[in-house]
């Protein structure tokens, strides 16, 4: 897989030694092995650090470039790093965590809401889906009371990979309308969520998840926005 991906595979993974592949003079590094998350799909970057010998790098944004690179904006540019030196990178774990158990939850929300996705938002605070959805939501008490439900089964989140031939093959796994899942890699990664042998969601996604809903903790549906004449925004926070 290209670098970004590495950190799927561990979501829980907050250290990682690599070294400098790339400096862009005033707007980056590029790290052979990335750890931090890049924006993407309505979930923020990861922030944190990377430790050299001699000096700590505070890391305020990360983005996706070309050629699936991940360019880490530091909050100042040293002048005295050079290409392979070796670094360690230490993601902001609080951060990272809270945007995992907010994304997770949001894809619960889907499943309560079982209308077409047009838009969404992560934080570490509170997150969003936006809903093609005609007439309003009329218990939201009832969303919320749903929503904590499943959270509260202890659900099992897992990743598998398939073709980008087989999504073809099955666009009903698509629920975002306005956000396709990243091609040209060969495979599209799937987000299943589950219980035993009961599966209760499964979509693509490329961002980070829990790998159990008890992490999540309860979730109040706060706001419910109209957004134009078919949209509803639907926003959670945590109760907290």
């Amino acid at each position: 897989m290209a670098n970004i991906y590495s950190l799927w595979e561990n979501a829980y993974n907050i250290r990682e030694e690599s070294i400098i592949k790339e400096i862009i003079p005033n707007h980056g590094i590029i790290m052979e092995k990335t750890l931090f998350y890049p924006t993407s799909g309505g979930q923020p970057s990861d922030k944190g650090v990377i430790k050299f010998d001699d000096q700590d790098i505070k890391i305020l944004d990360a983005k996706k470039i070309e050629n699936e690179d991940v360019l880490l904006i530091p909050e100042l540019f040293p002048d005295n790093l050079n290409v392979g030196m070796r670094g360690v990178q230490e993601i902001n774990w609080e951060l990272r965590y809270k945007h995992m158990r907010m994304h997770t939850a949001l894809h619960l929300l889907s499943v309560v809401i079982p209308s077409p996705v047009t838009g969404g938002q992560i934080g570490e605070i509170k997150s969003r889906l936006d809903f093609n959805m005609p007439n309003p939501i009329e218990n939201k008490k009832y969303i919320e009371d749903e929503l904590n439900n499943l959270i509260q089964q202890n659900l099992n989140i897992e990743q598998y990979w398939i073709p980008e031939n087989e999504l073809d093959n099955n666009p009903t796994l698509v629920k975002t309308i306005s956000v396709s899942p990243p091609r040209g890699l060969g495979d599209i990664r799937l987000i299943k969520i589950s219980l035993d042998d009961k599966q209760i969601d499964l979509q693509p996604c490329g961002g980070t998840h829990v790998k159990n809903t008890s992490e999540i903790g309860k979730i109040i549906i706060g706001k419910i926005e109209k957004k134009g004449k078919t949209n509803r925004r639907v926003n959670i926070h945590f109760f907290e």
